[in-house]
C-alpha cells in the first residue's frame, strides 16, 4: 500500500490549490462543525502537508472564517442568485416562491446547522464575527433587491424593501433556530410560517407564495397585493 508521504505530489497554481483548501474546510465545516476546521484535519482530508495549507492560512480563524464566508455565500447564490433582484428578468413572485420552497427542505439544514455554529462562534471570534455579519448583510441585501423588483412590478406592496427583507430573514433565522433540538416536534406549526409571513409583510393574499402557485385555479396570472 502506497503512504501518503510516498503520493506523487501535484502542483497546482495558487489560486487553484486555495479553493481546494477552502472547500475541503468548507465540507467540514458543513458535516461536522466548524470546530474541527483545522490546518491538520484538512491537509489530511487533502492528502498534503499542515504546511501547505498554513502557507495559505497562518491560522486556523482565517480558514474557519473563509470556509463559513465560502459555504454561506455559496448557498445564498444556489437558492437566489445575485440577478435574482434584476426586474427585467420576470416575476419576483416567482423567485420567491422557489427561494421559500427551497428553504422548507431537508437540504437545508447544515446550512441552517452551520449558521447556528457560525453565530456562536463569532461571539468569541473576532474574524468570524465579522464574516458572519458581512454574509447576514448580503443575505438580506438578496432579498431586498427581490422585494424591490416586485414593487416595481406592482406584485408587491411595500414602503420599506430593506426593513422587510430583514424581518424576513430575522424570521427564518427564528424558525431554523431549531434544527439542533425539538426541529421535529416543532415542525408542524413552523412549517409554513417563513412562507406566511412574507406574504403578509409584501401584502399579498395567503398562499401566493406556495410554489405551485401563484393562482389557486392553475392560470399563470400573477397575484395583486391584498387588501387591508
Amino acid at each position: 500500500m502506497t503512504s501518503r508521504q510516498d503520493r506523487k505530489r501535484v502542483r497546482k497554481a495558487p489560486e487553484e490549490r486555495r479553493q481546494e483548501i477552502v472547500a475541503a474546510a468548507a465540507r467540514i465545516g458543513l458535516t461536522e462543525g466548524l470546530e474541527r476546521i483545522t490546518l491538520r484535519r484538512v491537509a489530511d482530508d487533502l492528502g498534503v502537508r499542515s504546511g501547505l495549507v498554513g502557507h495559505y492560512f497562518p491560522t486556523a480563524e482565517d480558514l474557519v472564517t473563509e470556509a463559513f464566508t465560502s459555504a454561506a455565500a455559496g448557498e445564498l447564490d444556489a437558492l437566489l442568485p445575485e440577478t435574482a433582484g434584476d426586474r427585467s428578468r420576470g416575476s419576483a413572485v416567482r423567485v420567491l416562491q422557489n427561494f421559500l420552497a427551497r428553504l422548507s427542505g431537508p437540504v437545508f439544514d447544515d446550512v441552517s446547522r452551520l449558521w447556528l455554529n457560525a453565530r456562536h462562534l463569532s461571539r468569541y471570534r473576532p474574524v468570524l464575527n465579522e464574516g458572519v455579519v458581512r454574509q447576514e448583510l448580503l443575505w438580506c441585501r438578496r432579498v431586498e433587491q427581490v422585494i424591490a423588483a416586485g414593487v416595481a412590478q406592482g406584485s408587491f406592496r411595500c414602503e420599506d424593501p430593506w426593513e422587510a427583507a430583514v424581518r424576513v430573514i430575522a424570521v427564518l433565522d427564528g424558525v431554523n433556530s431549531y434544527t439542533n433540538t425539538s426541529a421535529q416536534q416543532r415542525s408542524a406549526p413552523l412549517i409554513d410560517m417563513v412562507r406566511t409571513f412574507t406574504e403578509a409583510e409584501l401584502g399579498l393574499p395567503r398562499d401566493a407564495l406556495l410554489p405551485h402557485g401563484p393562482a389557486a385555479d392553475g392560470s399563470d396570472r400573477e397575484p395583486r397585493p391584498a387588501d387591508r
